[in-house]
């Protein structure tokens, strides 16, 4: 069986885990990995290492015989121009959660991907792969549910300790990492909610910088969202929170849906909520329902999501097989982010699409003020020789 030859730039959490997962797949092999710490390279069984190229060097790894494709795990400032060095060295990308910092990074890695129309690129959006993602999005796509009329979503079980932070001198902060909880923890859930319900047209939120933690980005945010249709989000999410929630109500006509723990419940409605409202003799009371329980096939699928989307793009590179998360998707749920922390630190309602400049002039004065940078701030713009020449 023909493999892909995959290389990975960045052996830190996720680059060290695809190593291991690259293992497990049958149409996917590693040859190289590149990481600017040769220590990093110690994270590899030593049976694997002896078996590929492990460099500092960006220009050598790229140039390894056998190498397909380049799964960019670096920190989030690098991943376009790490993206753009090996699409202009002719391989195929996986690009990490999130795509870029902001949206005018975005645009940027993005029209670069357009001059290889030949080369596959994917974002890591593995969650799109988990069986209850993928039954939500049917039900949606399908009209099962209706026409959406409100959604919430509370995202709050991503508990982060202080020591968490103090871990590293870049984390959650404006130079090191270009935000908090909604850049670093909740790039799938703002995936997610474009992929269930497309883009909103307005977004107020509010952003607490530090409210739980000794950091300079946002640790809890509230944001509510306007759609065209005239459905309503709302979207909470924090790194604050012990235990948290992590709960997705769907309000439509035929019903709610509830996704929590694992589980969908389906509240169905005899009648449209609209056509009991327009014809009922009631003065109170409601339609009669169904308790619905929504079963779908796991068959362990939720434990290799980051498997499944290598697996999808050599399946891509091999075979023509369709992406499960093109690269072009990943500016929509990093808008989404941008919109929310847009709002809430310039306190006013943001129109969608954003202004890519005001965020982007936002963002340059909050590095600019920011702990990180006093030590090492990584450049916003690096060029691919930059980017050379610090591996």
């Amino acid at each position: 069986m023909k493999k892909v030859g995959f290389g990975i730039v960045g052996i830190g959490n996720m680059g060290s885990a695809h190593v291991k997962t690259i293992g497990e797949i049958s149409n996917a092999e590693l040859v190289a990995v590149c990481d600017i710490n040769p220590e990093a390279f110690k994270r590899i069984a030593p049976e694997t290492a002896e078996k590929i190229t492990c460099t500092t060097s960006l220009d050598e790894f790229l140039a390894v015989k056998g190498l397909d494709a380049v799964i960019v795990a670096v920190p989030h400032y690098f991943h376009p121009d790490i993206a753009i060095a090996a699409m202009n060295a002719g391989k195929h990308i996986i690009v990490e959660k999130p795509i870029a910092v902001h949206k005018a990074e975005a645009i940027r890695l993005i029209n670069e991907g357009k001059k290889h129309p030949e080369l596959i690129k994917s974002l890591m959006f593995n969650q799109r792969t988990i069986p209850a993602h993928r039954k939500i999005k049917q039900l949606i796509d399908s009209g099962e549910l209706g026409a959406i009329r409100r959604i919430n979503w509370i995202i709050t079980n991503w508990f982060r300790s202080q020591f968490y932070y103090d871990s590293g001198d870049w984390r959650a902060s404006w130079a090191g990492e270009g935000g908090g909880v909604l850049l670093n923890q909740c790039p799938h859930q703002l995936d997610l909610m474009q992929w269930f319900f497309g883009m909103p047209t307005r977004v107020r939120a509010t952003a607490k910088l530090g409210k739980y933690h000794d950091i300079e980005v946002e640790d809890e945010v509230n944001a509510y969202l306007e759609y065209a249709d005239g459905k309503v989000g709302n979207f909470i999410a924090s790194t604050g929170e012990m235990p948290g929630t992590n709960r997705l109500e769907i309000t439509a006509e035929r019903g709610r849906l509830v996704y929590e723990n694992g589980k969908i419940e389906f509240i169905r409605n005899e009648m449209e909520t609209s056509e009991f409202c327009r014809t009922t003799k009631k003065l109170f009371g409601t339609c009669d329902t169904w308790n619905c329980t929504v079963n779908y096939s796991d068959n362990g699928e939720s434990a290799h999501q980051h498997r499944n989307i290598i697996s999808n793009v050599a399946d891509a590179i091999l075979n023509g097989t369709p992406l499960t998360a093109p690269m072009e998707e990943g500016i929509r749920g990093l808008e989404l982010g941008n919109a929310m922390l847009l709002s809430g630190l310039k306190d006013k309602t943001v129109e969608l699409p954003i202004d890519a400049g005001e965020y982007a002039e936002m963002l340059d004065k909050l590095i600019a003020t920011s702990r990180y940078r006093k030590k090492a701030a990584p450049k916003q713009q690096a060029s691919a020789e930059d980017m050379r020449n610090s591996f």
